[in-house]
């Protein structure tokens, strides 16, 4: 692969993908039919704890993030880690139909799972919305903005004494001295030489 930069040409929303346990950030979302209840599909990579939550439930709620988002909301659950924090704590959602959403987006849409689908790297989940609203008429965020205005929606810090080494493909920080050899970033699935190291 050349330059898998390229993959921020292919834009579409930034989304938080909620279901009991805990949530991720998500892009890879798509609505696969019409009508009262159309499918939606979103792509979870495997290495995300949030795909072995997804395994185990049967809902998901993917909350529609708009430009204007509170970096606590990125930071959270773009760079951290279900399994190691409570996600929930320092985020207002509120409970729909069983499934937590944030309060602080422009809707959401709750899905029954319907399909799960091997895609090598990522599963891709189908799910049948069962509950929607639209809180709020402003702008939705894109990947492509995102990818942008990264270094604003985004509050990544250098622990002291680690360094900080950022995936240029999604934005994860690993900190440490060094990115070791097998390491694959959590969020994307890629390798060590996607890494770059954070300059002060």
């Amino acid at each position: 692969m050349k330059n898998a930069k390229i993959t921020r040409k292919i834009t579409q929303g930034v989304y938080v993908l909620t279901t009991k346990g805990g949530g991720c950030i998500v892009d890879a979302v798509s609505r696969a039919s019409a009508g009262e209840q159309p499918l939606f599909t979103v792509a979870v990579a495997k290495t995300n704890h949030s795909h072995k939550l997804l395994e185990e439930n049967e809902k998901f709620a993917l909350s529609v993030l708009g430009e204007v988002t509170d970096p606590e909301i990125i930071e959270t659950f773009g760079f951290k880690c279900s399994k190691d924090c409570d996600k929930f704590e320092k985020v207002e959602t509120e409970e729909v139909e069983g499934v937590p959403v944030l309060k602080e987006s422009l809707g959401y849409i709750v899905c029954e799972k319907v399909d799960a689908i091997d895609m090598e790297t990522h599963t891709l989940y189908v799910g049948r919305m069962v509950e929607a609203d639209v809180l709020d008429d402003k702008k939705p965020m894109s990947y492509a903005y995102y990818q942008e205005h990264k270094a604003d929606l985004t509050k990544k810090t250098t622990e002291q004494g680690k360094t900080a080494w950022v995936c240029t493909a999604c934005g994860y920080v690993y900190y440490g001295d060094e990115v070791p050899e097998d390491y694959k970033c959590p969020l994307c699935g890629l390798g060590k030489k996607y890494f770059k190291k954070k300059e002060d």
